[in-house]
């Protein structure tokens, strides 16, 4: 009984707090820190509920976001770091560095954090496209709640699906079955919905051909299979140390998914959200596959790593800030990178002082460009360094 109070008093809560913001007619206002090639598709850095609201009243974007993915907090009361390592040409490839990603051991109870969440969902309701779709991914410490929620603002009705992902990971404990699937709710703004039915193999009992009139059956180096409507289990690789995709971010989703998720409910041209977008998955397959995307994430070495990653749009992106973005210096001659300093006084790492330590050697603390640029002039170079720390011309 005492988890039904929680939600009930985190929904009312939440409905308070978003029917002040609604009232609100000023929202922060984004600003534009850099920009990648011409379109709509952005980076954002900052609070995401202040970020929606500044969808809302400074671009009215209500109403117009056919997909939103999110991937909140698990409440799983820990801290989740990424794994980096440092170049430099006097000292080599570093060890690996843990930077802190995103603190989920806030010491915030059950109810606060639902509050959190329900809020965040009632502002994504307003951007959402009379026909979208949100997917909610969670896993088995909160889906249970958050779908209670999740009927309550989009409404039972518009409960689409359940998916579970399934995967291989490390290890599992001796008390009970090994915890190897995460679960996405899927549910729909109203009844006028766009879905994409997309279809898998089912391959036959015994790999054989069944011959049945009018089935088509298709044979692979497996065996003999029909295609089906795609069913809510999904059994897809978490992205391996080996991949290609890995970024180095704690908590990274598969490329796999995102597609699943993005070809279901979207089409090309359309505008799809993420509003906790860490690595960047979701934009980079949104991109890959045509469609508009909108990211966001408070932590500037998050969003440092999707400026990497997206920093070869052909669709082009720009970088918006909530506030000042952390900035350092940079000494050029003759049009050329000489010298470069970031201060490193709030890096959250398991290792800080491994990393000072290098960088102190080093010399010079931006051991990395993500992205450098010169104004019309030929004069002016600015970048992205791992933490976050974006870099001027210094004079």
């Amino acid at each position: 009984m005492d988890e039904l109070r929680q939600i009930t008093n985190a929904y009312y809560r939440a409905v308070e707090e978003y029917e002040n913001i609604m009232k609100d007619t000023k929202a922060n206002n984004f600003k534009k820190v850099d920009e990648f090639g011409k379109g709509v598709s952005r980076i954002a850095l900052g609070d995401n509920l202040n970020y929606m609201k500044h969808l809302i009243i400074n671009e009215n974007m209500e109403r117009k976001i056919q997909l939103v993915y999110i991937d909140p907090p698990f409440f799983a009361r820990e801290k989740f770091m990424s794994s980096i390592r440092l170049k430099s040409e006097k000292l080599g490839e570093s060890p690996v560095i843990k930077i802190g990603a995103y603190d989920d051991n806030t010491g915030r109870s059950l109810e606060e954090y639902l509050e959190e969440l329900c809020l965040r969902l009632m502002m994504i309701r307003e951007l959402l496209a009379d026909t979208g779709l949100i997917w909610l991914h969670l896993d088995r410490r909160v889906t249970h709640y958050a779908k209670i929620l999740m009927d309550m603002i989009y409404g039972s009705e518009n409960f689409i699906n359940e998916i579970i992902w399934t995967y291989k990971s490390g290890g599992a404990g001796k008390g009970c079955f090994a915890k190897k699937h995460d679960n996405i709710l899927a549910y729909a703004k109203g009844r006028k919905y766009k879905f994409n039915t997309l279809r898998e193999k089912s391959y036959n009992r015994g790999m054989k051909p069944y011959r049945f009139k009018g089935v088509e059956e298709f044979e692979d180096e497996n065996g003999w299979y029909t295609m089906v409507n795609m069913k809510d289990v999904w059994n897809i690789d978490m992205v391996g140390r080996t991949s290609s995709e890995r970024q180095g971010y704690a908590t990274q989703k598969p490329e796999k998914l995102m597609e699943r998720i993005i070809n279901s409910c979207s089409d090309k041209g359309d505008i799809c959200a993420d509003f906790y977008s860490g690595s960047g998955a979701f934009p980079a397959v949104c991109d890959r596959s045509g469609r508009k995307w909108i990211s966001c994430d408070s932590n500037p070495g998050a969003l440092t790593t999707q400026i990497g990653r997206m920093a070869e749009s052909d669709g082009g992106f720009t970088v918006v800030a909530e506030n000042e973005w952390p900035e350092g210096e940079v000494v050029v001659k003759n049009d050329e990178l000489t010298d470069y300093s970031a201060p490193i006084d709030n890096v959250m790492s398991s290792k800080g002082d491994t990393l000072a330590e290098y960088m102190k050697e080093d010399g010079r603390c931006f051991i990395k460009f993500h992205r450098t640029l010169k104004d019309e002039n030929g004069n002016y170079i600015a970048g992205y360094d791992i933490l976050g720390n974006r870099f001027k011309k210094y004079f």
